[in-house]
């Protein structure tokens, strides 16, 4: 099986993803993404987006990075996927699945797909345009408010040349509230030859065990999950329990030194609550730090509070 760490905008930036790969578990990573709209990007696009680039395409850690891409114009996708690869991309993987307005209103991420023709026509761009060797991936979601043409979709992305295909097991409409439909993902799994990995709603070992069963798919990537339980890679592979609160705490304060000290300081406050909202999830006492750190509005008090907790 592989593990995969999600593409999660605003979230899983380069510091957390070297954070969550350093815990360990994660045999491959997929970056935010780079929108693409009428032009070729300038390399400062991609190492911004993508620090890793510099690094061989590796975290810190040595888990390689994928880059992901959204667009809907075949020709400056492939332009854009092609200059990804000649930075070190370790190839390159496609949005379809993106559900956030601004996106979907420039028909970009998931408003794609209403549009499987479109979704083989960038697909096909940029394999064609990214060398053999390369792989080409996708990112799914099941569809926009139906899961009618989920088949259709993947079968589009199959025939364009695509290397394999990751699916979230919802549609657009549905977001994020619970369940994953795991049995479409196995509905596309026997339509088409594509390798497939699952994705949603996995949140412990428990969690990927029933996927495994009702999708099919060995393979898997955690998104939220990964948030709530850092190392979460390597509990859905067996090898470990969840880590314990003064581990998590442990982590925090870690995240918190890398955060303060890139371009990105102005929003550690939002960002630090945002990672404790997922924690709380699971731990406890994670819920209790959140309510304190939550009417903070000031850097230091944050740290101070973390480290003093």
């Amino acid at each position: 099986m592989r593990v995969i760490l999600a593409p999660m905008e605003g979230v899983a930036d380069a510091p957390m993803r070297a954070l969550l790969t350093r815990v360990g578990g994660y045999d491959m990573v997929v970056s935010e993404f780079i929108r693409v709209v009428d032009q070729l990007l300038p390399e400062k696009v991609f190492y911004r987006l993508c620090a890793e680039l510099k690094h061989q395409c590796h975290t810190e850690a040595g888990t390689p990075v994928r880059l992901q891409l959204l667009g809907q114009n075949p020709d400056w996708m492939a332009e854009n996927a092609l200059r990804a690869v000649e930075l070190g991309s370790r190839g390159v993987d496609l949005n379809y699945g993106c559900p956030a307005p601004m996106v979907n209103r420039s028909n970009g991420g998931a408003a794609l797909l209403k549009e499987p023709e479109t979704i083989y026509r960038v697909t096909k761009a940029v394999r064609d345009a990214v060398p053999a060797g390369k792989p080409v991936s996708a990112k799914i979601r099941l569809g926009w408010d139906d899961k009618s043409r989920c088949i259709e979709i993947a079968q589009a992305i199959e025939s364009a040349g695509a290397t394999e295909l990751t699916v979230h097991a919802r549609t657009k409409e549905e977001a994020y509230r619970p369940p994953a439909h795991w049995e479409y993902i196995a509905k596309i799994k026997q339509a088409v030859r594509l390798p497939i990995i699952a994705n949603g709603e996995v949140w412990s070992r428990e969690d990927y065990l029933k996927c495994q069963q009702v999708s099919g798919c060995d393979d898997v990537m955690l998104g939220r999950g990964a948030l709530t339980v850092p190392n979460l890679a390597h509990v859905v592979k067996g090898t470990q329990t969840p880590m314990s609160w003064q581990e998590v705490k442990a982590l925090l304060i870690q995240y918190s030194d890398f955060e303060i000290v890139s371009e990105k300081e102005k929003y550690y406050p939002a960002r630090i609550k945002q990672w404790l909202r997922f924690i709380a999830r699971h731990y406890s006492e994670g819920e209790a730090l959140f309510l304190q750190v939550r009417v903070l509005k000031h850097t230091p008090d944050i740290l101070s509070l973390l480290k003093n907790s």
